[in-house]
């Protein structure tokens, strides 16, 4: 009998082992136990569910009553008849009721009683069922839940928090009718996953250092909210302000927030692209220090909503307090992976919350630390992120032709770039060998051997400028056809099909079946893989702007986003340089002419060891669309 099958036959006595034992301070080489994983012994659709309003320490709406947030549970009911305790998996959002979760946009859908009926997304039927209890938490200000949303603000953290403080006996929850009511049936071990939002609250709670939070998974997730909506003093307009996102997700009675909401714009000052205290209090990377909870990063590489520097900034600082973590970078953009790697997916979050929450020890932070996707469906993976043996090579800007050159060696000639306004980013990078008002393109020779860049590349340049202040941007973009995953589709690198597939159990009114996707790949001539922007003014404070002097030239450096990709022998890589960039930062256009002194220029790329890749084959066809099919600026953040 293997092992699987002896967890099953020892229903009670193998999950009640599983659920007390704490996760191994490290795990072993892989061995049989890897074999192992919870399996789905109590029956779904007679689980137990409940609803808890939880007291948060805070009162921002200013009735005089502490705020409450409400959790809707779900959990095994054989498990509590036998007295067995167990963990809990908690997606707490402000998207229950307004927008709904997942491809699919499911909403909770509440009974006569007013406990929920079907939850969204498939990790109630999936888990619950292998002895996880659910938990689906209204943020503040939200659905069910009082106080005001504050968009990464304190009572949006503490509202997700004083849950994990309610299973653990440090918080007050009551029914609806007022009774109070404890969580005796949980280990009080907590693991938080969403994706988008969702995935930023689970950021945020966990740099509080909150006991009871045993890991959380951040899919697409901010990690700073100046990031999201600023870039070095920019204003990024394809995004949601947080005074609309605030407004998107309000449910709470009109006029009770307003003082709420005009905190939020004033504090988030729209007019410039200053970080203040605002920002301060919505940046978890400057608390990393503080979590103590491992952390599943996954994000899409070209996700040009919630952008790659906040799964690299989190990374590092995680890194950097010796946080455990494991990471997944895709070829998508702002996509969920059981929409993108299903079946890899699943049973891979599967085994991670089974090791933190259960402690099984299954070998899997024995397993690569990152994957990553090559390309549709061909992914790479690596025993650390980056890889062992990356080292920083600097690439030096020469000459005037059309491209000019990317190379290792020694700077030289200059350039005169004069501010294009109207150029978009698809006349910026492409037709690299014609000379185009407002870009300038530098290239390497062709690759003799793949060249793999991963991690965070800087750029540095020597400017002068004509105006006071002038946007500078940088591209790297890979030169070669190929057929890649077109994230700049509607679905942002996926198609939604007809046909489904079930993950889990289901009951009379919350199915686990969820349309299939394919990825969407284009054949194309170029690819832009990173981007990355600076106001000059801000060139050496973000809180403190000053002019430039126009008879001066300074020397400024910034990073572009993070990035883990291969150009292919026989392609090229190349920078862009532009000025303004409607596009991805608001116009900032000054008409500046900028003269940049090449001699002093470096563009430093983290190289990495190419590797080796392994493939599997898609359940579904890829989906062939047009290149460059771009979807409306200003997409929801969802």
């Amino acid at each position: 009998m293997s092992l699987r099958s002896r967890l099953t036959a020892g229903l009670a006595l193998a999950i009640a082992a599983a659920t007390l034992a704490a996760p191994p301070a490290s795990a072993a080489a892989p061995t049989a136990a890897a074999a192992l994983l919870s399996d789905p012994v109590y029956d779904y659709s007679n689980a137990i569910r409940e609803a808890v309003y939880i007291d948060t320490p805070l009162d921002n709406d200013g009735d005089g009553v502490l705020d409450k947030v409400v959790a809707d549970i779900i959990r095994p009911r054989e498990a509590a008849a036998a007295g067995i305790r167990i963990p809990v998996i908690m997606d707490a959002s402000p998207y229950y009721q307004c927008c709904g979760r997942g491809n699919e946009s499911e909403k909770k859908v509440y009974g006569t009683d007013g406990l929920v009926t079907k939850f969204p997304l498939y990790y109630d039927n999936y888990f619950v069922p292998r002895g996880y209890a659910f938990i689906a938490a209204d943020l503040p200000g939200t659905s069910k839940s009082k106080g005001c949303e504050d968009v990464g603000g304190a009572e949006e953290v503490a509202g997700a928090k004083a849950v994990i403080d309610w299973l653990n006996g440090r918080a007050t929850g009551r029914t609806a009718a007022g009774a109070v009511v404890t969580a005796g049936w949980s280990t009080g071990k907590v693991g938080m996953i969403g994706k988008s939002w969702d995935g930023t609250i689970a950021n945020g709670v966990a740099a509080t250092g909150v006991d009871g939070l045993a890991t959380i998974v951040p899919i697409s997730a901010i990690s700073s909210w100046y990031d999201y909506n600023r870039a070095n003093g920019l204003v990024n307009p394809k995004v949601s302000s947080v005074p609309s996102l605030h407004s998107l997700v309000n449910s709470r009675p009109s006029g009770t927030c307003t003082s709420v909401a005009n905190a939020l714009s004033s504090g988030a000052d729209a007019t410039t692209g200053n970080y203040n205290s605002f920002w301060a209090a919505r940046n978890f990377v400057t608390n990393a220090s503080r979590v103590r909870a491992s952390v599943f990063v996954v994000h899409g590489q070209n996700d040009l909503n919630v952008q790659g520097v906040h799964f690299g900034q989190w990374w590092s600082a995680l890194a950097a307090n010796n946080v455990p973590r494991k990471i997944w970078l895709s070829q998508e953009g702002h996509v969920d992976p059981f929409d993108s790697r299903r079946s890899v997916w699943v049973d891979t979050l599967h085994r991670w919350f089974d090791y933190w929450l259960l402690g099984i020890d299954n070998g899997i932070m024995s397993e690569p630390q990152a994957d990553v996707e090559r390309a549709a469906d061909v992914w790479q993976t690596s025993a650390q992120w980056p890889p062992a043996g990356t080292s920083t090579v600097n690439y030096v800007l020469q000459g005037t032709a059309n491209p000019a050159t990317l190379a290792t060696g020694t700077g030289s000639g200059s350039l005169s770039l004069t501010d294009s306004a109207s150029l978009t980013e698809a006349n910026a990078v492409s037709s690299p060998t014609t000379a185009r008002t407002g870009r300038k393109v530098f290239q390497t020779a062709v690759l003799a051997s793949d060249l793999r860049i991963s991690g965070t590349p800087t750029i540095t340049l020597r400017v002068k400028s004509s105006k006071a202040t002038t946007t500078l941007s940088a591209r790297l973009v890979d030169y070669g056809t190929a057929t890649r995953v077109n994230y700049r589709s509607s679905g942002e690198g996926i198609s939604t099909l007809t046909t489904q597939t079930c993950w889990g159990s289901s009951s009379s009114t919350d199915d686990a079946c969820y349309k299939d996707t394919a990825k969407t790949v284009a054949s194309a001539s170029y690819q832009v893989l990173a981007r990355g922007w600076m106001d000059g003014a801000h060139r050496d404070s973000l809180t403190s702007p000053t002019n430039m002097s126009t008879s001066t030239y300074y020397t400024i450096t910034w990073k572009l986003r993070p990035l883990d990709q291969v150009i292919p022998a026989g392609h090229r890589l190349g920078l862009v340089l532009t000025l303004s960039d409607a596009e991805f930062v608001s116009s900032h256009s000054t008409g500046a002419t900028v003269t940049v002194d090449q001699t002093a220029c470096v563009l430093q790329l983290p190289i990495a060891p190419v590797g080796a890749l392994t493939g599997f084959s898609a359940s579904t066809p890829a989906t062939v669309y047009a290149p460059e099919s771009y979807p409306a600026a200003g997409t929801r953040f969802q």
